[in-house]
């Protein structure tokens, strides 16, 4: 698999073992994440009760290439409200898919909706 964009639905399902897990865990070596998605990831582990130590374990072990969230990045999110918004697209969502297109990657997700977009950058579902 090439180079991906992990979005924070992705990493759930692989801490999860969720259906495509597998998916992800393939993509691991390389993938980058924005720091945008991978608290994301944090809120939604928190919101479900696990400890902060736990958490902090559980995510070091991925080593996942966080990117953090730039002024291009912050931009290219803004921009692409109006074209997502029939979607129901979250800033997270768009945090994503405007990592994968700056860095010219696959957005990696579980979200179904994203392979009806049309703004240039390759979705991957997992399942």
């Amino acid at each position: 698999m090439n180079r991906v964009v992990l979005d924070a639905s992705a990493v759930l399902a692989l801490l999860n073992d969720e259906v495509g897990a597998k998916i992800v865990q393939e993509s691991l070596p390389g993938a980058i994440i924005s720091s945008v998605n991978f608290a994301e990831v944090v809120t939604r582990l928190t919101i479900l009760g696990m400890p902060e130590n736990e958490i902090r374990d559980a995510l070091n072990i991925l080593a996942l290439d966080i990117t953090p969230f730039d002024a291009e990045q912050a931009f290219l999110t803004g921009f692409s409200a109006i074209k997502t918004r029939q979607f129901g697209l979250s800033l997270g969502d768009r945090a994503c898919l405007s990592l994968a297109l700056k860095t010219g990657s696959a957005a990696l997700t579980s979200d179904k909706v994203w392979q009806a977009l049309d703004i240039g950058v390759d979705v991957r579902v997992i399942r």
